[in-house]
């Protein structure tokens, strides 16, 4: 393991298994209740100060991490070590005050917000639920003073949720995450369901924050160029598991899985329009409910051989900080090559 150097979070052999409710039907028929491995046995280390990418396709379990994080979803396995607290084994009270300094803005900014609450009320819940407000009127120049940071004003203390933009709501749902000055945020998705116009806007909040108030951010997201753009290190799940992290500026530039070399595949080149090579993937994200054995990559990787259907690759760091698992790893093959060679063929 490569050692930390100023970790506020640790997140160490994390597992989280959703399991079917036994129906009467089950229970007649003798059938076995599904069960979901969502995360898959994941470490990592967010260090404080630091923007930690966590980048990976719809379904692979990213979401599901962030909240096991926080403990929005109960881990199966596994613990979180916040500032060197074991937030898996804190009780109900302890861990409702370790919420005050771990939060989360949510991917769909009308659906996280309550549409029967006025901006006032929902910004200020924090502070009502964690007494961080001796009056009303404290609470309310807090709840302004935090509108103002995130690019609002007092005029929209009592609105409505849906009488605002969709940058305007993500706003307010930021506004609501900080209000009670953590220090962990969980960025999940935050941009995703916004104008590409209004991303930019967004993202360029989030990082002027950071600075502001010292924050430390895991971002989730789909989107690679948004991820190059803000972090510092890069984790790409696939899943349920990370199969690669490291510096971001090693791990985009030099990718070493086949998945992630996939998917900067798909980021266009804007210098070179028209001679881009791109690695589309065969067939789909397998399911969670019956993962593959081996590397659960193989199935759709052009450089699996016999070994990587039976036996999960074992993490490797191949230079300071970056860690991939990929059983062809010191080959330094390359889905690219091996996508034209089947072309030409």
């Amino acid at each position: 393991m490569t050692s930390l150097t100023n970790p506020l979070v640790q997140v160490e052999n994390l597992s989280k298994v959703y399991e079917g409710r036994r129906s009467l039907a089950n229970r007649l028929t003798g059938v076995e209740p599904f069960s979901v491995r969502a995360v898959n046995d994941v470490s990592f280390h967010v260090d404080r100060g630091e923007i930690l990418g966590l980048i990976g396709e719809s379904g692979c379990g990213k979401s599901t991490l962030g909240r096991a994080v926080l403990r929005l979803h109960e881990p199966t396995a596994g613990r979180v070590l916040f500032d060197g607290t074991d937030v898996t084994a804190l009780s109900a009270g302890a861990l409702k005050d370790m919420r005050r300094r771990m939060q989360i803005v949510f991917q769909d900014p009308y659906a996280s917000l309550n549409p029967r609450s006025t901006v006032a009320d929902i910004v200020g819940l924090p502070l009502r639920l964690h007494g961080l407000a001796a009056s009303r009127s404290e609470m309310r120049d807090q709840v302004v003073g935090i509108l103002e940071k995130v690019g609002l004003n007092a005029a929209h203390l009592d609105r409505y949720p849906h009488q605002f933009s969709g940058g305007q709501r993500q706003r307010i749902g930021i506004a609501r995450a900080l209000i009670s000055h953590p220090e962990f945020i969980v960025c999940d998705e935050p941009v995703s369901a916004l104008d590409v116009s209004i991303q930019a806007q967004i993202i360029q909040l989030l990082l002027e924050l950071k600075d502001e108030m010292g924050l430390t951010y895991l971002f989730i997201s789909h989107d690679i160029s948004v991820i190059g753009y803000l972090s510092n290190r890069v984790a790409v799940m696939y899943l349920g598991e990370i199969v690669e992290m490291g510096p971001a500026s090693d791990v985009l530039a030099r990718p070493r899985h086949p998945y992630t070399q996939s998917l900067m595949s798909a980021v266009p080149d804007v210098d070179a329009p028209g001679h881009h090579q791109r690695v589309r993937l065969t067939g789909d994200l397998p399911s969670p409910l019956d993962p593959p054995p081996g590397c659960k990559f193989h199935t759709r990787c052009p450089l699996a051989t016999d070994a990587c259907k039976h036996a999960a690759p074992v993490p490797e760091e191949v230079s300071p900080g970056h860690r991939v698992a990929c059983h062809r790893l010191h080959e330094n093959l390359s889905v690219l090559e091996t996508a034209s060679r089947a072309e030409g063929c």
